[in-house]
């Protein structure tokens, strides 16, 4: 049975749920006949395409369901073993992405399912360059991220030779291809590191809007938008690259993965108010502490009464604005993560941020130095992974992820 088979829409199935419950059990048979499947619903029919200039899963909206995995190439494999895993996993991706059932060995966890906006998104870590003997291949913007006195980084969840990033509107969908993935591995190469994030489900709010965070908080409200005229400029490597940067990257971007734990036991015992002076936006609608809406841009310089700044020179929002950096700016694409109750008796459940930029150096390095220096919300957020990762352009038809590095 095909994924694109899907009994009855989101909407039709409810009501027919009603209807059956009054009616009797004829109804319900009508309603799911095995010969007259209906169209899917709309989040299941949403199709984001494997080809193109950049990777799919980079500009995508945001989607409910994430998983995040950095793998390691086995000893003794290469090139030529990197070559034939890039291969059958973007063959997978392909398919997966298209609501296509992977083959022979398809396990049927999503089947039934549309595509449900499915993306699959690869990258290459510093050491990959090392392993696969293309050293010389690696580009400079990859150099290792500088320390930072919030870190508490734990080794064994960052970094990795291979990172995929994982995101769709459907759970089973999701963990189905990770699971394909994964599977496609085989003995190449070995996971180093896994982790499993959630945004707020389409349709879940009465209109679109940006998303919240476990803290409560309107969470990327400065996002450059593809309609900005600099948008490709800040986030993609342009058709000629910079020094130190191989054409191999054209297209492509750089992801900034980062697991940050938030203290959510000791963020909820503050008041809302002291909560807003921390982040410098009111928590009901993300606007401003100056006024406005969400979209406002901050009034840095205005006062109160007292004299003093309305929004604080440790507000989150002022330390983080691009003009408080010399305009540095990242595409920040997150997931929530929630793993259970820590040792210590408080939810283990935070941010896994991944931010998108042109250079990490001139993106997401500046930004978090400052941040670093005297964010108010660094008090409440715990750095606990860290990973840099190159994610070449888009593949063209025939191609797979990472050819013109690893066959030029």
């Amino acid at each position: 049975m095909s994924r694109r088979r899907l009994i009855g829409t989101a909407g039709a199935a409810g009501a027919a749920g009603l209807v059956a419950g009054a009616a009797g059990g004829s109804a319900t048979y009508a309603a799911t006949r095995p010969d007259e499947p209906t169209a899917l619903a709309t989040v299941g029919s949403a199709t984001v395409a494997f080809h193109g200039a950049h990777q799919a899963g980079i500009t995508t909206p945001l989607q409910a369901r994430g998983h995040l995995v950095a793998l390691d190439l086995a000893p003794g494999a290469g090139r030529k073993e990197a070559a034939a895993l890039l291969r059958r996993w973007s063959g997978t991706a392909r398919r997966l992405m298209a609501g296509e059932p992977v083959g022979e060995g398809d396990t049927g966890i999503a089947l039934d399912a549309g595509p449900s906006a499915l993306t699959v998104t690869f990258g290459f870590g510093r050491t990959f360059f090392d392993v696969t003997k293309l050293a010389d291949r690696r580009p400079s913007a990859l150099d290792p991220l500088p320390a930072f006195s919030s870190d508490h980084l734990d080794a064994r969840r960052s970094n990795g030779d291979l990172w995929v990033q994982i995101g769709s509107d459907d759970s089973l969908v999701a963990f189905h291809a990770l699971r394909a993935l994964l599977k496609e591995a085989g003995d190449a190469a070995r996971v180093r590191w896994q982790m499993n994030g959630f945004n707020r489900s389409p349709g879940a709010t009465a209109r679109p809007m940006t998303a919240r965070n476990l803290m409560g908080q309107v969470d990327g409200t400065n996002n450059p938008k593809p309609t900005d005229a600099d948008f490709d400029r800040r986030i993609f490597v342009p058709a000629k690259p910079p020094a130190g940067t191989p054409g191999w990257m054209t297209g492509g971007s750089y992801a900034v993965v980062r697991r940050i734990r938030m203290l959510l036991d000791d963020w909820d015992a503050l008041p809302v108010d002291r909560q807003e002076l921390v982040i410098g936006r009111r928590k009901s609608d993300g606007a401003p502490l100056t006024g406005g809406t969400e979209t406002t841009a901050l009034a840095l310089d205005k006062t109160g009464p007292d004299g003093k700044l309305v929004i604080p020179d440790n507000a989150h929002a002022r330390i983080s604005a691009p003009e408080q950096n010399g305009g540095a700016a990242m595409l920040r694409r997150p997931f929530s993560f929630h793993d259970g109750i820590g040792a210590d008796g408080t939810p283990d459940a935070g941010l896994l941020f991944i931010c998108w930029q042109a250079d990490p150096l001139r993106g997401f390095v500046p930004v978090q130095r400052k941040l670093d220096r005297g964010d108010a919300l660094s008090a409440f957020v715990r750095h606990e992974s860290s990973g840099l990762y190159a994610v070449p352009g888009g593949p063209r038809e025939g191609e797979y992820v990472g050819q013109r590095l690893l066959e030029s």
